[in-house]
């Protein structure tokens, strides 16, 4: 006789990173439920999928929101895909430590 999990707890499997995907031209409305989909996760390690084609301001917007709520949450964030325009945006802000 086996049982399943205790009723009312959910199972997360911690052996894998969560991860989540910044479109190129990410809106508030994309980066907010980023951000709530890491403050609902558990703490561990989270990998951002970059659009190849994300660059500007609203990129390095929507990056630094997501570092800070994934800092907030205990997550040990990896941003993946930057291009060489984002990458010498986050260069020139000197945000490169996200990458």
């Amino acid at each position: 006789m086996s049982s399943g999990p205790p009723a009312g707890h959910h199972r997360v499997d911690t052996s894998q990173p969560l991860v989540v995907t910044l479109p190129a031209a990410p809106t508030r409305e994309e980066v907010a439920r980023l951000c709530a989909g890491l403050a609902a996760a558990p703490p561990g390690e989270v990998r951002c999928e970059l659009d190849r084609g994300a660059h500007g301001l609203a990129v390095v917007d929507a990056l630094a929101r997501i570092a800070l709520e994934a800092r907030r949450r205990g997550h040990r964030l990896r941003f993946d895909g930057a291009g060489p325009e984002l990458t010498a945006l986050l260069r020139l802000t000197g945000l490169d430590e996200l990458l």
